[in-house]
C-alpha cells in the first residue's frame, strides 16, 4: 500500500485547508486510515482516522469540531479538512492505513505510512 499526503502549505490563522492521502496498491475494503501531525520538536499527535467501509469515524481530542475527516472511494482518497487554524496547527501531516483494529480510535494499527505534507499557519 503506498500513500502520499499533499495540499499542504502556508495559511493564515482562522482559515482553512484541506489535505489528500491519495492511495494505490491494493486497499480492501478492511482498512483503515489515520492522520497524525508532527510539530518541530514535539512527538507524534493522532489526528483522526477513517474506515475505507466509512462506518467510522474517530477524533483526537484537539481536532474535534474543526477537523473532519472523508474518504472518495472512486478516487482511492482520503482527506481531512481543517478548519479555524490556528498557529499551534504547524505541523507536518501525515497520513497512514492499516487492516482495521478497534484501536484505531486511540490511533493505533497503522503499518504503512506516506510522505508527510507541511502545515504552516500564520498569525
Amino acid at each position: 500500500v503506498q500513500l502520499q499526503a499533499s495540499g499542504g502549505g502556508t495559511v493564515q490563522a482562522g482559515s482553512s485547508i484541506r489535505l489528500s492521502c491519495s492511495t494505490s496498491g491494493g486497499v480492501s475494503s478492511d482498512y483503515a486510515f489515520g492522520w497524525y501531525r508532527q510539530a518541530s520538536g514535539k512527538g507524534r499527535e493522532y489526528v483522526g482516522g477513517v474506515t475505507w467501509k466509512g462506518d467510522g469515524t474517530y477524533y483526537g481530542e484537539f481536532a474535534k469540531g474543526r477537523f473532519t475527516i472523508s474518504r472518495d472511494d472512486p478516487k482511492n482518497t482520503v482527506y481531512l479538512e481543517m478548519t479555524a487554524l490556528k498557529p499551534e496547527d504547524t505541523a507536518v501531516y501525515y497520513c497512514a492505513a492499516g487492516q482495521f483494529t478497534p484501536r484505531i480510535s486511540i490511533g493505533y494499527g497503522m503499518d504503512y505510512w506516506g510522505k508527510g505534507t507541511l502545515v504552516t499557519v500564520s498569525s
